[in-house]
């Protein structure tokens, strides 16, 4: 008998490009998801599922501790995996105030309802800004948290239940650290998203200053499967870094981007940083202790990358009900207007 997998954020970006990765490489689990369906969370980004038998979709948030215990009680849910998240650091920039009720104290009553259940394992999905910014080298599962924008430390103080829950309990949990990860469905005021929608439509790229701050880069599907195989093979207690080992520039990747498209690089406009010191610098991961269980990323970056902008070209119907909508444009006339002008 196959496995119940509750994701949660399950209609965002990584959440829901692990569900269709999912369903397809392991046939006897079902998949059940809970999203809030904010902003960012799209029922569009599960249609090549949604008529899948053994999948399952509920509305709702995962600070809700009725609608969580009412999932995990109905449908007998085996493992959780947490995407669930305010997720982008611009938006926390502008307005911290909604992170804490997502990436804290949600994450708390999923960890609640685990026990509850006695599901076998729980797995939270983390991010690598959770450890700062570092100079060089890489960094390392045990290195400490050290966030420097309101997103990553509402992620850290999520982890901080993950761990909590863990020693009080013995909670069955897991957390992975991921890199930046690029590919299908990604709401596109993430960079790369954001740039190729922009270069599309011939508007201008806002690049913070010079553009040389340094991400690793690593393609969605890798990064599910990174997921999945700490999901099955990770130590309980443990934290895993899932890191493409793919460093870039910004500038470097918005170059590419432009030539890809066939645009010019006059489309570039370099700002100044809103974020000022805020904005960290470079981000490493060091993942051998996740290779130790068997994984490797597969993608090559310019082979994904490629694959990336293919799929905006061809799913404009994706994404331009969303660069239209009032939400979208209101939020990049507050975060880019003063720089932007005319340009917007």
């Amino acid at each position: 008998m196959g496995r119940t997998l509750l994701v949660t954020g399950g209609a965002g970006f990584i959440g829901a490009n692990f569900v269709h990765y999912w369903l397809a490489t392991r046939p006897d689990d079902r998949v059940v998801v809970l999203d809030a369906l904010t902003y960012a969370g799209n029922p569009d980004n599960l249609a090549p599922v949604w008529d899948n038998k053994r999948f399952r979709f509920y509305c709702g948030r995962i600070e809700d501790p009725t609608v969580v215990n009412g999932i995990f009680r109905v449908e007998k849910v085996t493992h959780a995996l947490n995407f669930a998240a305010e997720s982008h650091n611009d938006r926390s920039m502008l307005d911290p105030t909604g992170l804490i009720a997502t990436n804290v104290t949600g994450v708390s009553v999923l960890l609640e309802a685990v026990k509850r259940w006695g599901a076998e394992r729980f797995l939270h999905v983390s991010t690598d800004e959770v450890y700062g910014e570092i100079g060089s080298g890489a960094f390392k599962e045990t290195d400490p948290l050290e966030p420097r924008q309101p997103y990553s430390a509402g992620k850290a103080g999520g982890e901080m239940q993950v761990r909590a829950h863990r020693i009080a309990y013995a909670a069955p949990t897991v957390v992975t650290r991921g890199s930046n990860t690029f590919g299908p469905y990604q709401f596109p005021e993430k960079i790369l998203p954001f740039f190729i929608t922009r270069a599309l439509q011939h508007k201008k790229l806002p690049v913070y200053g010079e553009g040389d701050q340094v991400r690793d880069w690593i393609f969605v599907r890798d990064h599910c499967s990174g997921i999945g195989t700490v999901l099955e093979k990770g130590a309980l207690g443990e934290a895993y870094n899932v890191g493409g080992g793919n460093e870039r520039t910004n500038i470097e990747v918005t170059r590419k981007v432009l030539a890809l498209l066939d645009r010019p690089v006059s489309l570039i406009k370099h700002i100044p940083d809103p974020r000022g010191e805020a904005h960290d610098k470079r981000y490493a991961l060091n993942s051998e202790k996740l290779h130790a269980l068997g994984w490797r990323p597969e993608r090559e970056f310019d082979q994904a990358l490629e694959e990336t902008v293919r799929w905006y070209v061809e799913n404009e119907s994706w994404w331009r009900p969303i660069t239209e909508s009032a939400d979208y444009r209101t939020y990049v006339a507050r975060y880019y207007g003063p720089t932007l002008g005319a340009d917007l």
